[in-house]
């Protein structure tokens, strides 16, 4: 699936944003590059998301890092968990 960005809320600001993300699509598809490029403009590198997603039907919870996000690159993260 893609990102859904209605589902991409900041819960924290500050020089370092905490996001909550919630997503049927397993977390492997959600950390891959370029997964939330549409929402660049709201990313700052070292923000970390709080995903919510699901493996085989079953929920899951992960940490993503940003690990850049420019308004001319692609959005990448690592998972921090």
């Amino acid at each position: 699936m893609a990102l859904v960005a209605a589902d991409l809320v900041k819960v924290a600001g500050g020089a370092r944003q905490v996001w909550h993300y919630t997503s049927a699509d397993a977390v492997g598809t959600v950390a891959g590059s370029g997964y939330f490029n549409d929402v660049t403009s709201n990313l700052r590198q070292w923000d970390t998301i709080l995903c919510v997603g699901a493996t085989g039907g079953t929920p899951t919870v992960d940490v993503l890092v940003v690990t850049s996000a420019t308004g001319a690159a692609t959005v990448t993260t690592t998972n921090g968990t």
